[in-house]
């Protein structure tokens, strides 16, 4: 695929001794690098390619709420200064852009990525230079490292649940289509131990390439597999999702016999797909734009105000805003941007966010409220379904043989990542 940069570290000193005993803290990792007029955070999303119809979202709202932090004063009274790199929806280059931002721009964190591979191609960066990323996106669980804080779903705050409610009300028969990369087929995978566990039926189990159009295949295969209909099990990513609800349209998979139930449409793939494609089907997420809250109802309406009111806020996008304001607390908590600091003060905050309210647990993810949503004729989504409260993350799946047992905790030496509950 493509490749990309990030952007320079500029140091400003009267005092040429200052200068290197700055930058030999960056060298040493002692202390990260503020400037003085501000403190650089680096932003690296997929702003062209076939992740862009999702990824220039959340830079919106991620820089909303730098918008909002540096109005109020800032962090530790110092302005953010994002730092945007385009990881054009291709891994090496996410990689690339990751080494710059922090040996470069030497920004204290990043905020970043959407797919899964993005994520893995990046995380050995994080990893070899103790850096820390905020991860804003649902994924598949079945890892747990040290360096990434995850705003978005763990599989048993999103995938899990949303199977289970299918089960319950749509029928036991499934076919699973997805982008052919980690999320989906680790996704699957657990959604087919789910089923197996659970009394449920896989039919069937396709793949595209990320940003391949060509459906005609699986929806044929989908027919084959449930000529009376059955539950579309949905982790296509990117335009990919385009071509195939057209073509379900095209085919007559209506969502009355055919419902789908995704996990990476949102409101604003449907605002760009047509409501008119998608009408009827279902998303599964802690947070829609129709969630009823003070904290959601400010959310949305700054959003508009900024970005234009014909524009949706959706999960993705608010778990960007939020992991900015618990970096910040973190922060301020440990009084200081040295990421190891940092990163302990980080377990145990809490948010008042729009989709509820939110603490960091241990394992460095969050508790969610869990959702399922309907998509309506406005191109927003009825709430079907809620958890009473927030959801505990459980980042090592329960149902896979291979984890099942398994838990992280980073605040106890002992167990870290991944250790055996008793």
């Amino acid at each position: 695929m493509s490749k990309l940069g990030r952007r320079r570290f500029l140091v400003y000193s009267s005092a040429t001794v200052a200068t290197s005993m700055l930058l030999k803290a960056c060298a040493t990792g002692e202390e990260t690098v503020n400037t003085e007029d501000g403190i650089k955070v680096g932003i690296l999303h997929s702003l062209s390619g076939t992740m862009a119809i999702s990824e220039t979202t959340v830079v919106d709202a991620e820089m909303l709420a730098i918008d909002e932090i540096n109005a109020a004063g800032g962090v530790l009274g110092k302005k953010i200064i994002p730092v945007k790199e385009d990881g054009a929806s291709d891994w090496p280059t996410f990689a690339e852009k990751a080494a710059k931002l922090i040996d470069k721009d030497k920004v204290v964190t990043v905020f970043g990525c959407w797919t899964s591979a993005s994520r893995k191609a990046v995380l050995p960066v994080f990893e070899s230079k103790q850096h820390m990323l905020w991860y804003p996106v649902q994924y598949e669980g079945q890892e747990c490292p040290n360096n990434i804080f995850y705003t978005g779903a763990a599989p048993n705050q999103q995938i899990e649940p949303a199977v289970d409610w299918l089960l319950e009300n749509k029928g036991k028969s499934f076919f699973l289509v997805g982008s052919d990369y980690v999320f989906p087929r680790t996704a699957n995978t657990i959604i087919k131990e789910q089923l197996k566990a659970k009394g449920g039926k896989t039919v069937g189990e396709d793949y595209l390439p990320l940003g391949n159009t060509e459906v005609t295949a699986i929806i044929t295969k989908i027919k084959a597999a449930l000529p009376n209909g059955g539950v579309i099990f949905n982790s296509l990513n990117g335009d990919s999702n385009v071509a195939f609800f057209k073509q379900m349209q095209g085919a007559g998979l209506t969502p009355d016999k055919y419902p789908v139930m995704s996990v990476s449409i949102a409101e604003e793939e449907v605002r760009q797909i047509g409501t008119e494609y998608l009408k009827g089907h279902y998303a599964a997420w802690n947070y829609f734009q129709t969630v009823e809250s003070p904290a959601n109802d400010k959310f949305v309406k700054a959003f508009k105000a900024k970005y234009g009111e014909d524009r949706v806020t959706n999960d993705p996008m608010e778990a960007a805003y939020i992991m900015v304001y618990l970096w910040k607390q973190a922060v301020e908590a440990a009084g200081t941007t040295d990421i190891e600091a940092v990163r302990k003060a980080a377990v145990g905050q809490e948010f008042d966010a729009p989709e509820g309210k939110v603490k960091m647990a241990p394992n460095h993810h969050i508790s969610k409220t869990v959702r399922i949503g309907q998509v309506r004729e406005d191109g927003l989504f009825d709430i079907v379904s809620s958890t009473k409260g927030a959801v505990d993350p459980i980042p090592w799946n329960q149902y896979v043989p291979e984890t099942k047992g398994y838990a992280c905790d980073w605040t106890d030496p002992n167990k870290g990542g991944k250790y055996k509950k008793a």
